[in-house]
């Protein structure tokens, strides 16, 4: 059986913090950049991807 997806969310600015949710699921705070060729990054505590929106600007925080 296939591996889920990991959760995608969409943000507006290329550098994201992750903290896992909070709670029991979560991890300590970690700051990502966004690779503006691939357009998302992946958290390596909980495997979320953080993609840009449409229109937004990599690069700009």
């Amino acid at each position: 059986m296939p591996a889920p997806e990991p959760e995608m969310i969409e943000v507006t600015k290329s550098r994201v913090a992750c903290d896992g949710g909070g709670g029991a699921g979560g991890h300590p705070r970690v700051w990502l950049e966004i690779d503006p060729v691939k357009g998302y990054v992946e958290c390596g505590y909980c495997d979320r991807r953080y993609v840009l929106k449409p229109g937004a600007e990599a690069g700009h925080h």
